[in-house]
């Protein structure tokens, strides 16, 4: 049995929030609906196949006693809400779906939703925004039982904008103390690799990508120009890839490798012939990557940092060899 104070912390969350939407209200968002009557709606008007969805579906779907929601579409029913009809495939059952009257009675609960929430998050600044966002997804991704968890989740990759690069520090920060115990200082070499790719950034030779899900950063890597550690001079043709990083709850999607293969595609357009990387002997998983794109392992330099005794190594990638 978990700890009193952890569950006692759970419920005092539950009531909160239950409070802050208005779900206890006698009509969910002003409407003659209760939150089940709603859910319900919401379900039937959000269809993937448009056909409909027997009442053991829509009872799974939503956790709902049987015999608890045959009433509940009963009384829809008789209100000319909900609508059921033979299913072409299988005579034997009906499919349930909203009539005219149920899909124009659920398009006010849609908008005043989508406004409620509009008006929550606008209490937010942009920052505050996204780490709402991720603090979902995260409770989300905990408490989902593994036959909810699709086995692909759908990202989008987009340019990187003001906030963007004091995420990949702040992340890059916490991950790496957390799973290969560097100290601060590597935090603070991120930090100046951002503060560079952001004092130099030059849009014809150089790019950063964020992955995003459902509003919420879940990767990164930047493409920039390869500069000789002595001189800091361009160094011509050579580009060097940096900073990329995959969140674990997007891990399995494939993120890595399509981050890779985009800072290749941009490689290739700027004129580029070679991809340059540094990388820790440890890294296995990025390694899998960068093995599996094509990348040789050029170099090794022992070093200590980040308060460890650490191996670096230095891949390379012949973009010619490999179009």
């Amino acid at each position: 049995m978990p700890d009193p104070d952890r569950i006692e912390a759970v419920r005092r969350f539950n009531r909160f929030y239950t409070r802050r939407i208005g779900v206890l209200n006698e009509g969910l968002l002003d409407s003659p609906f209760n939150l089940t009557e709603g859910r319900i709606l919401f379900e039937l008007a959000h269809l993937e196949n448009g056909e409909g969805l027997t009442a053991t579906d829509l009872g799974r779907l939503l956790d709902l006693d049987g015999g608890y929601l045959s009433r509940l579409l009963r009384d829809l029913k008789e209100r000319d809400l909900v609508r059921a009809t033979r299913s072409a495939v299988d005579a034997r059952q009906s499919l349930l779906q909203l009539s005219p009257a149920g899909r124009k009675a659920f398009k006010p609960l849609e908008r005043r939703s989508q406004e409620q929430v509009g008006e929550l998050l606008d209490q937010l600044g942009e920052a505050q925004q996204t780490e709402l966002l991720q603090a979902f997804r995260r409770v989300q991704g905990l408490l989902e039982a593994p036959d909810d968890k699709p086995a692909k989740q759908g990202f989008i990759l987009r340019p990187h904008r003001p906030g963007d690069m004091g995420w990949i520090v702040s992340r890059h920060g916490a991950l790496y103390a957390r799973d290969y115990q560097f100290d601060q200082r590597f935090e603070a070499l991120v930090a100046r690799i951002a503060a560079d790719f952001i004092e130099r950034f030059d849009a014809r030779r150089e790019a950063c990508w964020i992955a995003e899900r459902d509003g919420v950063n879940i990767g990164s890597v930047a493409l920039v120009q390869a500069r000789d550690e002595a001189t800091d001079a361009p160094i011509d043709g050579v580009a060097q890839l940096r900073l990329l990083l995959v969140e674990p709850a997007a891990r399995g999607l494939g993120l890595g490798d399509r981050l890779v293969a985009e800072c290749h595609r941009f490689a290739r357009d700027a004129g580029y012939q070679r991809v340059r990387l540094w990388t820790n002997s440890q890294l296995d998983a990025a390694k899998h990557i960068y093995r599996k794109a094509g990348y040789r392992h050029v170099g090794t330099e022992p070093f200590q940092g980040f308060g460890l005794d650490l191996v670096g190594e230095t891949w390379e990638l012949d973009l010619q060899a490999t179009a």
